[in-house]
């Protein structure tokens, strides 16, 4: 788990963890604070809870992984123009503004609505369902998240970035690096780790 200053390009805090955790996310920007660190704004991936756990302190949603979590309900070849309309809104999400944004998914809602709102009943219990969840998912999370994609644009005068993908990019590089030293110990790996980080 690994956290980088956008401006600077420093690792600021890295740890070893099986699974990432909210608690592990706020831990670590503790971690930070303690060591005498300002923290002006958070870039993150949008896990669920993580956005209300930072208080006073910006956080902007990457960006791409909210397409992700869109393409991911969609897919990315889609095949109701609701869905291909909704796809083709998200992947404008980086090159929109906020308010640019939010009327394409106002005006994308009156469209489909009735279609978004279907429902279907079920053979076996006989209750209704909505027809169309993936749909439903996809644009309920553009909604839910909508407040905190465009923060970049609220606090401009800090810089932060709309995505995670400097760091995204060091991962993969990392990632690279490991698959051409396959044969090495946990305990090896973790050092070259170690290294690749403070180089």
């Amino acid at each position: 788990m690994v956290f980088k200053d956008s401006l600077s390009g420093t690792i600021l805090f890295k740890q070893y963890v099986r699974y990432e955790t909210n608690s592990l996310y706020l831990s670590g920007i503790k971690e930070i604070v303690r060591r005498g660190i300002s923290i002006q704004s958070i870039i993150c991936d949008g896990r669920k809870g993580l956005f209300s756990l930072f208080g006073y302190i910006p956080v902007q949603m990457c960006q791409f992984h909210q397409i992700q979590i869109v393409l991911r309900y969609l897919t990315r070849k889609p095949k109701h123009q609701a869905n291909v309309e909704l796809k083709k809104i998200s992947l404008s999400l980086t090159k929109s503004s906020q308010l640019e944004f939010e009327k394409q998914l106002d005006d994308w809602y009156i469209k489909w609505k009735e279609y978004y709102n279907e429902r279907s009943i079920s053979i076996t219990t006989n209750k209704s369902f909505y027809t169309h969840k993936r749909l439903r998912s996809a644009y309920l999370s553009l909604r839910r998240n909508l407040p905190y994609l465009f923060v970049f644009e609220e606090y401009k005068e800090l810089d932060i970035p709309n995505t995670t993908n400097a760091l995204d990019g060091i991962f993969s590089e990392l990632k690279r690096q490991l698959r051409n030293h396959n044969g090495l110990s946990l305990k090896r790996k973790q050092k070259y780790i170690d290294g690749f980080f403070e180089a």
